[in-house]
């Protein structure tokens, strides 16, 4: 008989104990697991409800940059020079149109859009989001915002968006001088970070390239306002909550004054030059004009690359801004080597020399030729002004040397910044002993001394150095450093609203350097009375220029050669190339006592003629209107005799 298995009997007590702690674990598991979740509930909601409250509105409310308005710019009598001109787009929402393509061609053919741009919109499509506006012509003309305007219940989600945009009304005529707007590119966007102010520029588009708009661009520029809106998931604006308005760029009034400007440029017609005036009382720059110009406006909206071509390859290159370019200063500069002379004790206002139509030094067999090649006999310091006499000239330099030239002439601004506020302005040359060796590595040699004399050599100096120099003659040792801003007007928003402002004008305080002090006061007026006899004698070089003004002028010639000529060679301006042609320079004060304008004048390569021929009467057509009908008469006793030299047009 097989036995069968015993059967076990459950021990209940023994399964209830394990099902116990069973149930004890899963519970205790359970209640870890709330633990966590209340401590990460508690850690969300309470601990960190700021930081995440902050996120939260991050994604719901969004903080957009509004661009200030950019500051307009006056000339001294209040006449608008730079403004921001609204310009009218084409623009259109793409999910408020429900043909698209049909609607695109249409609005093209209504308004003579080409397929280039046609083709640009679409694909600009793929990258933009349907509900936000693109741009489908820019720059509407006045005819085609009226076409559109009559037409637009026909296009639903098609429209005209209007933004200011920068705009020179006299285009070339103030280019050189207030510069231009263009869009900010790369490197000026680095150059914003650097500086740290990327902040402010964030809905500005445009950023100043050139002239006062670069020199003033932050005043000019403004701070940026905010607007706060709630936005939905998909990034579109459902509701502004707060506006915090831009602050607008400050306004700027010139000491130019765009009348002088006219006349300049019409002066300059047809000729390759600058002219730059300056009141020598303050240092205001009166006129400052380059010719020929370009118009700035061109760059504010982009300029093609065949416009842009065009600028490069002309020949008379026009985005030089000459006024700032160092040309050679010829005989200009006569004046104030007179006065190292005198300083030095080398002449006195009698001192004479003897110039029979050159100059030779002692061992020497080139001889240094006269303007006139017969001489001008005897010549003292008055004479030597009156006649521009080279003669007198080599001999002085050659007396005082080059290294007392230099320094003079460093005191006067030459080789050096005046201080003018805008970046482009050049240094230019004045050489040295210690100039030459640093550019040449080469020693500095007694011929090089007479040509400097004569305002030549590596000497170079810019109109506007010529007329800061002038200026400081007149001033009798005071120096103004020149400038083109004369005061600039701050608008403050009341309850920060941009309805009600105040204006607050700042004048520019006159910036002056340390005074140049002479050992006689007395030299500054023997140099005057020469620059002054020489437009009021008869015979003078500058007086055919001026005969019959009422306002008392003085001035100085000067014809400055470019062109190398062997020792026995005659210049001939019939046959010498244009780029050889010798440049006009012109310097002039007015009136005599009490000086209210400098003007300085360079014309290049004239075909006949020099500096009294050419350059003096734009000078006298800037003066006379600078004086209108006024008539100033000298207390100063008119010369007892008239001279009978001849014309010299150095």
């Amino acid at each position: 008989m097989v036995k069968q298995p015993r059967v076990a009997i459950r021990n209940h007590t023994a399964e209830a104990n394990l099902f116990a702690r069973r149930s004890f674990i899963a519970l205790l598991g359970v209640v870890i697991m709330l633990l966590v979740l209340f401590s990460k509930a508690y850690n969300l909601q309470i601990s960190s409800f700021e930081n995440y409250q902050t996120r939260s509105n991050s994604n719901r409310i969004k903080l957009l940059p509004v661009a200030p308005n950019r500051g307009l710019i006056y000339d001294r009598n209040g006449v608008l020079l730079a403004e921001n001109k609204p310009v009218y787009s084409i623009e259109l929402i793409p999910e408020q149109i429900k043909d698209l393509e049909k609607t695109v061609t249409e609005v093209s053919k209504l308004l003579g859009i080409s397929a280039e741009k046609q083709e640009k919109l679409f694909k600009s499509l793929r990258s933009k989001r349907r509900f936000k506006p693109i741009e489908l012509l820019s720059r509407l003309s006045d005819q085609q915002v009226a076409l559109f305007s009559v037409n637009q219940h026909k296009f639903p989600g098609v429209f005209i968006e209007a933004r200011l945009k920068r705009y020179y009304p006299f285009a070339d005529l103030t280019t050189h001088s207030l510069g231009y707007v263009a869009r900010i590119n790369r490197r000026d966007a680095i150059k914003l970070e650097e500086q740290g102010k990327e902040e402010n520029y964030k809905a500005t588009r445009n950023i100043g390239k050139l002239g006062l708009e670069k020199f003033y661009q932050d005043e000019l520029h403004g701070k940026v306002g905010h607007q706060e809106v709630e936005i939905n998931n998909q990034g579109r604006i459902i509701r502004t909550l707060n506006f915090t308005p831009p602050v607008p760029g400050k306004d700027l009034t010139l000491s130019l004054d765009i009348e002088l400007q006219m006349i300049a440029k019409r002066a300059l017609s047809g000729k390759r030059g600058a002219i730059v005036a300056i009141d020598p009382r303050d240092g205001g720059v009166l006129a400052m004009y380059s010719n020929p110009s370009y118009n700035g406006n061109l760059f504010v909206h982009g300029i093609s690359t065949k416009n842009y071509g065009k600028l490069l390859s002309s020949k008379d290159r026009p985005l030089i801004n000459r006024t700032v370019q160092g040309y050679p200063p010829a005989s200009t500069i006569k004046p104030l080597l007179a006065l190292t002379g005198l300083e030095d004790g080398v002449i006195t206002p009698e001192t004479e020399i003897y110039d029979p139509g050159f100059y030779q030094l002692k061992g020497v067999k080139n001889k240094r030729r006269d303007w006139k090649k017969w001489g001008h006999g005897k010549v003292n310091l008055s004479k030597s002004l009156e006649q521009s006499c080279n003669v007198y000239y080599y001999d002085l330099s050659y007396k005082l040397g080059i290294t007392k030239i230099a320094r003079m002439m460093e005191k006067f601004g030459f080789g050096e910044y005046t201080g003018i506020d805008i970046y482009e302005e050049n240094k230019a040359i004045m050489p040295s002993v210690e100039w030459k060796r640093a550019r040449y590595n080469q020693p500095w040699y007694t011929g090089e001394t007479l040509s400097v004399g004569i305002g030549q050599s590596f000497w170079t100096a810019t109109p506007l150095q010529l007329a800061q120099a002038i200026s400081i003659l007149v001033n009798k040792g005071r120096i103004k450093v020149p400038h083109l801003v004369k005061a600039k007007t701050t608008y403050d928003s009341q309850d920060g609203t941009t309805s009600e402002q105040t204006s607050r004008i700042e004048n520019i305080a006159i910036d002056e350097k340390p005074p140049i002090v002479l050992k006689d006061d007395k030299n500054w007026d023997y140099v005057l009375d020469g620059l002054h006899n020489t437009v009021q004698n008869k015979g003078a070089t500058g007086y055919r220029a001026f005969i019959g003004h009422k306002y008392d002028a003085a001035g100085k010639t000067g014809s400055a050669q470019t062109a190398n000529l062997a020792q026995d060679e005659k210049y001939d301006a019939s046959t010498t190339e244009e780029s050889q042609l010798d440049n006009a320079m012109f310097v002039a004060f007015a009136p005599y006592e009490n000086p209210e304008i400098v003007v300085a004048v360079a014309i290049e390569n004239v075909a006949e003629g020099g500096g009294a021929t050419n350059a003096a009467p734009v000078a006298r057509q800037i003066l006379d209107q600078y004086f209108g009908d006024r008539e100033i008469v000298s207390k100063k006793p008119h010369p007892l005799h008239e001279n009978t030299y001849g014309v010299d047009d150095d």
